[in-house]
């Protein structure tokens, strides 16, 4: 029976790049010479550190255009407001993975209301589709990329 996977990652070695390239570009550009702003990374949380509000929003910037352009879809990160301190400014940005209980629901719900011949099983941090036919199921994914969700949707494991 043809399958498969709704998932939501994002590629860390991908991540890592993005944020390394970031980093260089912030330590190389005349604007921030001397200002000690860079960017920090624990796991999924990214902590952006300068001296300003200003320049903590210009250094998330050049993060997110570097992250854009190694191709990590932008929906998957939670930005927090800055936090401004006496001698400096922080914001936290946490990388947002996996399908929660909500999302997955609202996930089901969705393919169960297309009238589509399939069911929707919940496991985990995934949504698994089953289905008879494989037009089907790429017709799950048509609705589903078009049904716009505040995550990014990944489509893995397709078996025929």
């Amino acid at each position: 029976m043809p399958s498969f996977d709704v998932v939501s990652e994002v590629n860390a070695h991908e991540l890592a790049n993005a944020l390394d390239q970031a980093n260089r570009e912030i330590n190389t550009r005349f604007d921030f010479k001397g200002t000690n702003t860079r960017i920090e990374r624990a796991d999924k949380v990214l902590t952006v550190h300068a001296p300003t509000e200003f320049q903590v929003k210009q250094a998330l910037d050049i993060l997110q255009n570097r992250m854009a352009k190694r191709g990590i879809d932008l929906n998957c990160l939670k930005i927090d407001p800055p936090v401004v301190t006496l001698n400096e400014a922080r914001q936290v940005v946490t990388v947002r993975e996996g399908i929660d209980a909500e999302l997955a629901r609202k996930i089901s719900r969705q393919i169960k209301d297309s009238g589509l011949k399939v069911q929707a099983q919940i496991q985990g941090r995934q949504v698994r589709v089953n289905g008879k036919k494989k037009d089907d199921l790429q017709a799950v994914i048509a609705l589903l990329r078009a049904a716009r969700f505040e995550l990014p949707l990944q489509y893995v494991n397709f078996r025929d």
